[in-house]
C-alpha cells in the first residue's frame, strides 16, 4: 500500500511529459522486462496450463488494461490524493463479491471497520464547508477502475490457487502491454517521439515499473492468497494516507488538520476490519 500510495505521485509527474496510454504502456513493458529478468536469475519459470488461458486473458483484461485506463485518465483530471481516496472505496464492494464467489464470511465488526475507514477517507478530502470539488469525468473514470478492481480480485483469487505471485503478475503485465500496444501506436506514438526524456521522467517511470507494477502487485497477490480478497482489499484504505504524505513532500499538496484526523480514523477502521482474524489467531496460538 505504501508503494501504491507513492505511485499516484510518480504517475502525476510522468503525466507532465506523456499521456496516460503511453505512461501505462511503458510502465508495463519495463515491469515485464524486470520480472522476466528476475525469473531467469532467481525465480522458477511456470508454464501456463491450457485450461487457465482464458482466466489469464480475462484477468489481464480487467487489470492492468481496463483498471489502468480508469485510474490513469481519472488521475489526469483529479489530484493524486482524491484519486487514491476513490480507489480506496474498493473494500466497500469487495465483501459482497467475495461472498458470492467464494462464500468468504465478513463479520459485523469487520463491516464497521470498513465503514469507519471510509468515513476517515471522506474527512481527508472534505474542505471547511464539508463540500467536495473534483472533475466529474475524472471521478467517473476512477469509479470505473473501482468496479474493475473488484472483478479482478475474484479472478486473481482463482489464479493464486495454481501459480506463484511472480508468475501471475509477469504474465498479466505482458498481456496487458499487448492490449495497450495498438492504442499506443495509434494515438500516442507521434507525441512519444517528440518528448525528450530527462532524469525526472525516466526515474519516475522506472519507479512505477519496478515498485508499483511489479513488487506491489506481487505483495498484494500473496496477501490475497493468504487472507482472501475481502481483508486484502481492506488495506487499500491506507493508500490515501501514503499518497497524501508523498504529495505533501513532492508535489507540495496541502496537508491539513482534516487529513491528519482522517488518517487516524482510517487506521482505526483497518484495525477493526482485521479484529476477528487477529482474535482467532490468538485463540489458536493459546490453544497450541
Amino acid at each position: 500500500m505504501i508503494l501504491w500510495g507513492m505511485s499516484y505521485v510518480w504517475t502525476k509527474i510522468v503525466f507532465k511529459y506523456y499521456d496516460p496510454i503511453t505512461t501505462v504502456y511503458i510502465r508495463l513493458v519495463l515491469s515485464s522486462v524486470f520480472l522476466l529478468i528476475y525469473i531467469y536469475f532467481f525465480g522458477k519459470f511456470e508454464k501456463l496450463r491450457k485450461e487457465h488461458y482464458k482466466l489469464f486473458f480475462l484477468s489481464a483484461l480487467f487489470n492492468p488494461f481496463l483498471y489502468f485506463i480508469g485510474e490513469s485518465f481519472g488521475l489526469e483530471r483529479v489530484s493524486p490524493t482524491i484519486s487514491a481516496v476513490i480507489i480506496a472505496m474498493i473494500p466497500l464492494f469487495t465483501p459482497l463479491a467475495a461472498y458470492i464467489a467464494f462464500k468468504e464470511k465478513f463479520s459485523k465488526v469487520n463491516t464497521v471497520g470498513i465503514l469507519l475507514s471510509f468515513c476517515g477517507i471522506l474527512v481527508m478530502i472534505a474542505d471547511k464547508n464539508m463540500s467536495f470539488t473534483a472533475d466529474p469525468i475524472g471521478i467517473a473514470f476512477l469509479f470505473g477502475a473501482v468496479i474493475v478492481a473488484v472483478i479482478y480480485g475474484i479472478l486473481l483469487r482463482k489464479l493464486t490457487q495454481h501459480y506463484s505471485s511472480v508468475t501471475i503478475i509477469t504474465y498479466q503485465n505482458m498481456v496487458g502491454a499487448f492490449f495497450f500496444l495498438p492504442l499506443f501506436l495509434i494515438f500516442d506514438l507521434k507525441h512519444f517521439l517528440q518528448v525528450k526524456p530527462n532524469f525526472e521522467l525516466v526515474s519516475s517511470l522506472v519507479l512505477l515499473a519496478i515498485f508499483a507494477s511489479s513488487l506491489a502487485y506481487i505483495l498484494y497477490t500473496t496477501t490475497v492468497r493468504k487472507i482472501g480478497i475481502s481483508r486484502g482489499n481492506m488495506y487499500t484504505n491506507l493508500i490515501p494516507i501514503f499518497t497524501g504524505i508523498t504529495s505533501y513532500f513532492i508535489l507540495a499538496e496541502q496537508f491539513t488538520v482534516s487529513k491528519i484526523s482522517g488518517i487516524f480514523i482510517v487506521i482505526l477502521g483497518v484495525v477493526l476490519s482485521q479484529l476477528d482474524k487477529l482474535k482467532r489467531r490468538k485463540t489458536k496460538n493459546s490453544t497450541l
